[in-house]
């Protein structure tokens, strides 16, 4: 299938809502691991997300150029065209867009996208975050009603950061304290400057002791009950129940049942990184040092084309890959459910 249409898009989120899942947000870097990620998502049943940093925007347009907009689009070029023989839906997202990079990244590409929109056509990308973790939340919240208006005249879902994640993240490292835990009345600061759709739509990380980077379970202490919290104390507020749709940050080291009461509480996208990332280069790591005399040239021998063939170690990495989407996509409940 190819990538999503805005519309499918929005019937993905409102199914993972309704059936209480949510969909892997796997982020990419290259062709290898776009490859890899619709492989896994193929192989699990289930649509999905794939993703790009602004590091790995810069990475993918040339590790000496960087230019993160050309990066950005190359990506989601081959998406588009190798994602049309895969058998599942995927929406493609720009993610941790900080606040100096919104003018040389962000902004630039829905500026793009609403230039394809109004001339007909369909936008490169489905959803941009803004992460506004590192300013106040009234900027914070200043900022997204922007790129809100920005969002809906190029037909994107914004999404947005109320909290702070812990850890480090494209530069950007935030201590480990009570800041990682959004509060019911930034819930509410959020609806009352944001709306529940009508001035489009967008999607909620709420933080609650999420951190980036690699822990082993319980080394982060997550507190997911803070999200139904949230949500019921905003939701009465507004006449809806659980009225955001919520993403999970950070979420490496988590256990099982932490993931499954995020997912009730209303989580429809988990962002998905550093274990995929391992998982990509653990099965390279094996090749190099079981076939080291076929992948070096040793003691004047010339080795052997089939070990470093770079397709080789490349499958094995692609279904490393793979299989840790696939783990994810039973975890959150998406595997099965495609559209």
């Amino acid at each position: 299938m190819p990538i999503a249409t805005p519309e499918i898009y929005a019937e993905m989120i409102d199914r993972a809502k309704a059936g209480s899942f949510a969909y892997p947000a796997v982020n990419i870097t290259s062709s290898q691991t776009i490859t890899a990620a619709l492989q896994g998502f193929a192989e699990a049943e289930s649509d999905g997300i794939i993703q790009v940093s602004v590091g790995g925007a810069e990475y993918a347009s040339g590790s000496t150029i960087k230019d993160r907009v050309s990066g950005s689009i190359a990506l989601a070029a081959y998406a588009t065209e190798v994602a049309k023989n895969y058998p599942v839906n995927i929406a493609i997202h720009t993610d941790h867009c900080a606040k100096q990079n919104i003018d040389s990244w962000v902004r630039p590409l829905l500026q793009l996208e609403a230039e394809q929109v109004k001339n007909g056509g369909l936008p490169t990308f489905q959803s941009h975050m803004w992460d506004g973790s590192t300013v106040p939340l009234d900027e914070n919240l200043v900022i997204a009603q922007e790129l809100l208006e920005l969002s809906v005249a190029a037909r994107t879902i914004l999404e947005i950061e109320i909290g702070v994640v812990g850890g480090e993240e494209d530069g950007h490292e935030a201590a480990i304290n009570e800041k990682l835990y959004t509060t019911p009345e930034d819930g509410l600061a959020t609806v009352r400057a944001l709306g529940l759709g009508e001035k489009g739509r967008y999607l909620t990380a709420l933080t609650f002791g999420n951190v980036h980077g690699v822990y082993k379970p319980g080394a982060v202490k997550l507190r997911p009950a803070l999200l139904k919290e949230i949500q019921d104390v905003v939701g009465k507020e507004v006449g809806k129940e659980n009225p955001f749709d919520l993403v999970f940050h950070g979420g490496s080291g988590s256990t099982a049942e932490e993931i499954a009461e995020a997912v009730d509480n209303g989580v429809i996208k988990m962002n998905i990184d550093t274990d995929t990332q391992y998982a990509f280069t653990r099965p390279v790591a094996g090749h190099m040092f079981g076939n080291y005399d076929g992948v070096l040239k040793i003691d004047g021998e010339v080795g052997n084309k089939k070990a470093y063939d770079p397709r080789a170690w490349g499958k094995l990495a692609e279904a490393g890959m793979a299989q840790r989407i696939v783990e994810a996509a039973q975890q959150l409940r998406s595997a099965g459910h495609k559209m």
